[in-house]
């Protein structure tokens, strides 16, 4: 015989055995398990009025699990300093196919800067 089968017969013989215990129960053990049965439904009626409140627990949970996580996501995670935008057109500019003209005349350029930074009295 294979498990299933086994287990079929299992289920059959429980459910018997089940079946029988509650047919043959005494006046006083049904009567206890029918007030107790009328009282859990007196409770969930009374439990049905506190639906609202019971609701706006979860919901104000989930509310403030999503405010913390859109403030974590909204802060930067990139704390480095911005790259100065004469520093990345520099760079653009070596990237470019005459940057090697540029080399050359590189003497040019940085007394070019030099002449730049000085004041404008001496105009030659």
């Amino acid at each position: 015989m294979n498990e299933t089968e086994n287990d079929k017969r299992f289920v059959r013989k429980a459910k018997s055995l089940f079946d029988d215990s509650v047919e043959h129960l005494d006046a006083a053990t049904l009567s206890r398990l029918t007030r107790s049965r009328h009282r859990a439904l007196e409770e969930l009626e009374r439990a049905g009025h506190r639906w609202p409140r019971a609701f706006w627990i979860p919901a104000t949970g989930i509310a403030a699990a999503m405010l913390v996580a859109l403030l974590v996501l909204r802060v930067p995670l990139d704390t480095s300093p911005p790259i100065d935008q004469p520093l990345a057109r520099d760079f653009d500019m070596l990237l470019e196919e005459d940057s090697l003209e540029m080399f050359e005349e590189l003497e040019f350029y940085s007394w070019l800067e030099l002449a730049d930074a000085q004041p404008d009295d001496h105009v030659g």
